[in-house]
């Protein structure tokens, strides 16, 4: 019971809520002081997201650090999925009805049933131990070495991207189903515009709101941490710090990760808002 009275009240958990809240603000300002077992206290600078005493660390400090593994792995995949949803979700909805359809679409009920889990291990028995055809992944900077940098990402890249585009792919043919039944679609068509002119400068930029939308806000979610890919993977990133700092208990870390991801998820919408008035011509921002 002393060690955690005294582990709260170094925490500032025995503060009243209010007044908690108002030290974490100012932390992120001004810095903060924290008592600590030695006569020295522990001073975090600003911005001060807290203070971690179990890792001995701030928490910045560790979510900088595990930040680039992150932002890595969701940039990637969301260029995977992005290009292969869109494409194949145009590709069935120019073929509606056709077994070219139903095979897209079937690949993306398959696609979207699957555990993330289930496929990160079977790629991992597969690809890596059955076939040997990629090394075990252990995340280096791309900056150090390229080569092992990208024959790391490449399976986690793949894993996340089939998972997503399965979505994307019923988003975008959906959408262009309902964007090619339009009016302004038959007369562009009357006046002899060609095919791909329609679908691309008429059809597509229509069709693209909530497929931004979507996007903005999956990619936003994973720059916060993939969790289960991240752990399959051995990704040193925001997901698995995430996962042990609850099995730890070490609430700073948890709230200073929930704190940039929730900042993450308001950017992105705010992007996608400005993307809006740029993809659809008929949005105007007042």
């Amino acid at each position: 019971p002393e060690v955690l009275i005294a582990n709260r009240h170094r925490l500032g958990l025995d503060l009243p809520v209010v007044q908690q809240y108002w030290e974490f603000m100012k932390g992120l300002f001004v810095g903060r002081i924290y008592a600590a077992d030695s006569p020295d206290p522990v001073v975090c600078n600003a911005p001060c997201l807290g203070y971690s005493f179990k890792r001995g660390e701030e928490v910045l400090v560790l979510i900088k650090d595990r930040l680039p593994a992150t932002i890595w792995l969701a940039l990637g995949a969301f260029i995977l999925w992005l290009a292969a949803g869109i494409s194949f979700g145009i590709y069935a909805a120019l073929r509606r009805g056709r077994w070219q359809d139903k095979t897209v679409m079937g690949i993306s009920l398959a696609g979207y049933s699957l555990p993330s889990f289930f496929l990160g291990l079977m790629a991992i028995f597969f690809i890596i131990i059955r076939l040997q055809l990629l090394p075990y992944p252990s995340y280096v900077s791309p900056f150090e070495n390229p080569i092992q940098f990208f024959q790391t990402m490449l399976l986690p890249w793949i894993v996340l991207a089939i998972l997503y585009a399965a979505f994307y792919m019923r988003l975008t043919r959906n959408q262009m189903l309902e964007v090619l039944g339009e009016d302004y679609i038959r007369t562009a068509r009357a006046k002899g515009l060609p095919e791909r002119v329609v679908i691309r400068k008429h059809a597509l930029r229509a069709g693209l709101t909530p497929i931004v939308t979507a996007a903005g806000l999956d990619l936003a979610g994973l720059l916060g941490g993939a969790i289960i890919t991240e752990s399959i993977f051995s990704l040193p990133g925001l997901g698995s710090l995430a996962v042990n700092s609850v099995n730890d208990a070490d609430l700073p870390v948890i709230v200073g990760i929930t704190l940039v991801t929730a900042t993450f998820i308001i950017v992105a919408n705010l992007i996608v808002d400005l993307l809006y008035a740029v993809i659809d011509p008929r949005v105007r921002l007042v």
